[in-house]
């Protein structure tokens, strides 16, 4: 892998790197769109957008949240790939203004129109692949193309939603189109970093059995899972996305159990990885029970975002905001309680579906564990984001280095 070259930015550390904004205030936009739901769900609250209570929310965990977090990762993996020089200062900045941009942009389309809101909020999406493109072919690195081509396809998907919920009064297929993107992403990067990292962990600490590394297997195992995915885009509930749900939801428990997981449960920070990828299987499963009628649609479509795209999401940004500024690779007692609150909002979201006669009680457990979460992160980790280093450690649980 090439190694990353770097320079030292003159102004606030927190535009020093990608992933630096975009975990932090991703994070509070995750946070407080959950807050804004819960009422909005009871006919409490509204907003002043085109889109329909249901298609706010949903777009704004979809195609507002996850792109902050998908671009911080990428843009902070993408110098790493191809050894070229990392975006930052005012180029980052001027990046995390569209994307703020397309959050105002959505939560006010009705003041301002559908198709400016379309603009303004797919403009963010159409420059993180043109400049993921850019780097990429001038690196060389054609290894890590197919990341860019699925983020092109969360634009197209994007783009989608907006004409869905304009022209048909709803969002339906474009919906599915980004879920499944966000499934193939986080089985094809899950798929690397996760036995990656605990193949270096468990050399290091606990000398055994170690993960298979990525190879044909894995390979099939998310050609199969593009496959599924695309019938279940289509039509999804026939009967063959349901059996071809079932097999692949089997695939995945294979893979995820040659990862070595069980051996992991003395550092949470990689344990919370396995636990995160345990819902892609879990999504899959409960999809196959959909489409033969023992389950709400619905339950698969929760394990897969709160579950898979909440876990793996805090789990990759606690790891890398301690990784990228230098702090040991450990979870702290804040660090944990996060997990905790993530794994309890996965749970009850997707038991909200399969219970209904508790739905509301559940739906709150899960609101509030999303919401402790995501600002506990932002609280956590906020300052050691934006800089702070020594007042982060101290409230993150981490001594701080002796001078």
């Amino acid at each position: 892998m090439a190694g990353a070259r770097s320079r030292n930015p003159k102004g606030w550390p927190l535009f020093a790197n990608s992933f630096r904004p975009f975990f932090l205030l991703g994070a509070i936009q995750a946070g407080l769109s959950i807050l804004a739901w819960l009422p909005m769900f009871y006919g409490e609250l509204s907003v002043s957008s085109a889109f329909a209570p249901r298609d706010w929310h949903v777009h704004e965990m979809l195609y507002g949240f996850l792109p902050a977090v998908i671009t911080g990762f990428l843009f902070t993996a993408i110098p790493n790939w191809t050894g070229r020089l990392p975006i930052q200062g005012t180029s980052l900045g001027a990046l995390l203004v569209v994307w703020l941009g397309g959050r105002v942009a959505v939560t006010l389309s009705a003041d301002i129109g559908w198709a400016l809101a379309l603009v303004v909020d797919a403009a963010f999406l159409a420059l993180v692949v043109a400049a993921a493109t850019r780097e990429i072919i001038a690196g060389g690195n054609w290894r890590n193309l197919p990341v860019v081509m699925l983020a092109l396809m969360l634009l197209a998907g994007n783009v989608g939603f907006h004409l869905e919920a304009h022209f048909q009064g709803a969002a339906d297929v474009s919906i599915r189109v980004g879920v499944g993107v966000v499934v193939l992403l986080i089985a094809l990067i899950g798929g690397r970093i996760i036995p990656s990292f605990t193949r270096n962990w468990l050399v290091k600490f606990n000398p055994g059995r170690l993960p298979v590394p990525f190879g044909r297997f894995d390979g099939a195992v998310i050609g199969c899972s593009a496959l599924a995915l695309i019938a279940w885009i289509a039509s999804p509930l026939s009967t063959i996305t349901g059996v071809a749900m079932a097999l692949v939801g089997a695939l995945h428990l294979v893979r995820l159990a040659r990862w070595a997981g069980d051996r992991t449960f003395r550092e949470r920070l990689l344990l919370i990885l396995h636990v995160g990828y345990l819902f892609v299987p879990l999504g899959f499963l409960l999809h196959a029970m959909a489409v033969f009628g023992a389950l709400p649609p619905s339950a698969g479509l929760h394990a897969w975002m709160a579950g898979a795209a909440g876990t793996m999401t805090l789990a990759v940004m606690t790891r890398a905001s301690l990784g990228h500024t230098g702090q040991a690779l450990t979870a702290s007692p804040a660090t944990q309680g996060i997990y905790v609150a993530i794994i309890v909002a996965a749970l009850a979201r997707v038991a909200a579906v399969a219970l209904p006669a508790h739905s509301d009680a559940l739906l709150h457990i899960a609101a509030c564990g999303w919401v402790i979460a995501f600002l506990g992160f932002a609280i956590a980790f906020g300052p050691l984001l934006a800089g702070a280093r020594m007042r982060a450690l101290a409230i993150i649980g981490v001594p701080a280095p002796a001078r």
